[in-house]
């Protein structure tokens, strides 16, 4: 059957339920930066750089925010983190909308700094709960669940500002936020596998898995959103210029599922592809669009290709990231994972804006794939050059290293009692009762087993 890896995913206990905390989650979340834009500019009747001020501070405070939240998870468990990240978001969004501007520009980059890590959270604990052979369809699934959560959060943002206005939508962003909080914190998934924690607790300092390959990873992970967003920019610039303004809503939904169906075929795939190959396609894919003419329908027919390679490039790139970094530093990794996609889509508006005031939206496009391919041609010999960073021997493998006089990890090197760099002397598993007195110039293959 075509979906039994799911069948299989969701059969795992626990991961079902984790799934769906995670999107309930994640929709009040996805509604925080389009209400705080409509607060300024319909409730302050601030402008556009005002509203864009907002967002930076939110944003900066975010990107920092992430991994030290990660990190924090990985020292001190993932309860002490929820439990301060909930209170700092409950505070800020029950009294964000009565807060005068300089200081809500303060106040939201503190709680950038101070956000629920819901995202990377839930891509840890799946990393720990789901197998490594089921991990592409955990973050397949996990991926279209991030897609719903965008379609929605955003959408109900708009509708509560419009219909009832800031105080009542922010509160219900507060209420919504310590839900997801409180839920997580009831829950508390693992953060490592049961394999993980039965393993002697090891400090892994960030040289040991923060490579060159790593940050190839990560730098990879930013182009695939800074062509998403522009893309979506460059929608929106098109059809509006074309005379389709009430069509960009159903547009922006289609594009959506786009990706949706792509991450859905994804989870299923047996084997999976690198994030070279998907993002520097996606970008491929993405620069024909620039030629497109005629109606708002030709245009949703030429994203088709690129939109379906939406969620499995970012899976793609959680994955692998997942299977770099060790256990101990998991929890970091994916918040360096969320700065990555926060600082993709950041650059990506100002530069797309840019290109449509000046070029027209349709050259938005091009300059998005041609990025898009520009970022992973500079990874690709970071991707070929490095290696996955060297296992970090455990206590009980430091001391009986220590008491054989061996240093740790000599054998898998060279061979116990065997110089470094030596071929290790190979020891039958039987000795022959009676020794040929000629040696044949062919030894039999059971005595060098």
């Amino acid at each position: 059957m075509v979906i039994e890896p799911y069948r299989r995913l969701f059969r795992l206990p626990g991961v079902s339920v984790l799934l769906v905390v995670g999107l309930a989650a994640r929709v009040p979340m996805t509604a925080m930066g389009m209400s705080l834009t409509l607060h300024v500019l319909e409730t302050l009747k601030l402008g556009y750089t005002a509203a864009g001020v907002i967002a930076a501070a939110s944003t900066i405070g975010m990107a920092v925010g992430s991994p030290l939240a990660g990190r924090f998870v990985d020292r001190y468990g993932l309860r002490p983190v929820l439990l301060v990240t909930t209170v700092a978001q409950a505070v800020f969004w029950s009294c964000a909308w009565a807060l005068p501007y300089p200081v809500l520009v303060v106040a939201a980059g503190v709680a950038g700094l101070l956000m629920l890590p819901v995202f990377g959270v839930i891509r840890q604990c799946l990393a720990a709960m789901v197998p490594l052979d089921q991990r592409r369809t955990a973050f397949s699934f996990d991926s279209m669940l991030v897609e719903v959560s965008y379609m929605t959060g955003p959408a109900l943002a708009v509708f509560g500002i419009t219909t009832f206005g800031s105080g009542p939508t922010l509160t219900a962003i507060a209420i919504g936020t310590t839900g997801a909080g409180v839920g997580l914190l009831l829950l508390n998934p693992p953060t490592r596998s049961a394999a993980e924690l039965a393993e002697p607790a090891v400090t892994v300092p960030r040289r040991v898995w923060v490579t060159p390959r790593l940050v190839a990873l990560l730098g990879t992970a930013a182009a695939a959103t800074f062509v998403l967003t522009a893309t979506e920019l460059a929608m929106v610039g098109t059809m509006k210029d074309s005379g389709y303004t009430g069509w960009i809503g159903l547009a922006v939904g289609i594009w959506c599922l786009y990706s949706l169906m792509g991450g859905f075929l994804y989870g299923m795939l047996s084997r999976g592809f690198s994030p070279l190959v998907l993002i520097g396609l996606m970008g491929a894919l993405t620069v024909p669009v620039t030629l497109v003419s005629g109606g708002w329908w030709w245009l949703l027919l030429a994203l088709l290709p690129a939109g379906l390679l939406c969620a499995p490039a970012l899976t793609s790139t959680v994955e692998t990231a997942t299977r770099w970094v060790p256990a101990a530093a998991r929890g970091e990794a994916m918040g360096l994972h969320g700065t990555a996609l926060l600082i993709g889509g950041a650059a990506s508006a100002p530069i797309a804006g840019k290109v449509i005031d000046v070029y027209g939206a349709p050259w938005a496009f091009a300059v998005a794939g041609a990025l898009g391919l520009a970022m992973v041609l500079v990874a690709l010999p970071f991707w070929r050059r490095g290696a996955n960073p060297p296992p970090v021997p455990d206590a009980s493998e430091a001391e009986a290293g220590t008491a054989s006089g061996v240093e740790p990890g000599a054998e898998a090197r060279a061979g116990r009692g065997t110089e470094p760099g030596a071929e290790p002397e190979k020891v039958p598993e039987k000795v022959p009762e009676k020794v040929p007195e000629k040696v044949p110039e062919k030894v039999p293959e059971d005595l060098t087993a």
